[in-house]
């Protein structure tokens, strides 16, 4: 299939063009190479996943796609034009957002003040004004709000949104930064490893909830995960890493029939 060829999912979720391009990327540190020559791309309305065994140089890729690293070699596409180098707020700017794979929440504030901050790109009074929180300000930090509750109800976790971070078990600290991710109105979301560390409940809350936001949102998912069982329900392609290389790309199950990604994942020497 043309890659700017829409068509819908036989779940009826609709697939567009490509909205990323990863061009022939090579990222170095020093003397290492992380990444080595690899190109895919990611779909408009797809979920995307990139896996790889550790030390893959999976993360880098995703930072490389956020604008945190600078690759020596290669481009990076997005809506059909090559990106020049940004700072990471510029990359937000232009509708991409994030999770972590250690958490980065603020620990102190409580859940809506923490899914607000996912808000500062909308926010377009100045400071003084703000802080004087009239007319203006106050009607723009109104409707920023009301988009936050919403998030707050379609990740159900209206119960908890005056509690401190701090306070708060692994797995909902986890959804917590998923609506901060989601509150930012993102075209690309990228989720760094999102069911790490939860149990076998908190893994079907996390993936219902990305299923969630690809269909009833639209938004474009690119993850990392080293669950396969998780990637193989949830993705409808799968780029696979293995030493800062490309070794597989394509459907789950082109991907799971793949001898390069097998030998990867389980050790074993190939002929």
């Amino acid at each position: 299939m043309n890659d700017n060829e829409p068509y819908t999912t036989a779940d009826g979720r609709k697939i567009g063009g490509v909205l990323m391009e990863m061009k022939n990327i090579t990222l170095r540190f020093g003397g290492v190479k992380a990444i080595t020559d690899i190109s895919f791309n990611i779909r408009e309305g797809e979920i995307r996943a990139i896996i790889g065994p550790n030390g893959a140089g999976k993360s880098s890729m995703l930072n490389v796609i956020s604008g945190f690293y600078i690759p020596q070699e290669g481009e990076v596409w997005y809506k059909g034009a090559p990106r020049p180098q940004m700072k990471p707020y510029e990359v937000a700017q232009q509708g991409i957002a994030r999770t972590f794979q250690n958490i980065a929440l603020f620990e102190g504030m409580s859940v809506l003040d923490n899914v607000m901050t996912g808000r500062l790109n909308h926010m377009k009074t100045g400071i003084f004004a703000q802080a004087l929180w009239k007319g203006k300000a106050e009607k723009e930090e109104e409707a920023n709000r009301e988009q936050v509750e919403k998030v707050i109800d379609f990740l159900e976790i209206q119960h908890i949104r005056k509690t401190p971070v701090s306070r708060l078990p692994y797995g909902l600290k986890k959804r917590v930064e998923l609506a901060r991710a989601l509150a930012a109105e993102p075209s690309l979301l990228l989720l760094d490893e999102p069911m790490a560390g939860m149990n076998v409940e908190e893994k079907e809350d996390m993936s219902r909830f990305i299923l969630d936001v690809n269909d009833e949102f639209g938004t474009t998912i690119a993850l990392i995960e080293h669950d396969m069982g998780v990637v193989m329900d949830l993705s409808d392609r799968v780029v696979v890493m293995d030493y800062g290389k490309k070794i597989g790309d394509g459907t789950p199950d082109e991907v799971r029939s793949n001898q390069d990604v097998i030998d990867a994942y389980l050790g074993v020497a190939h002929d």
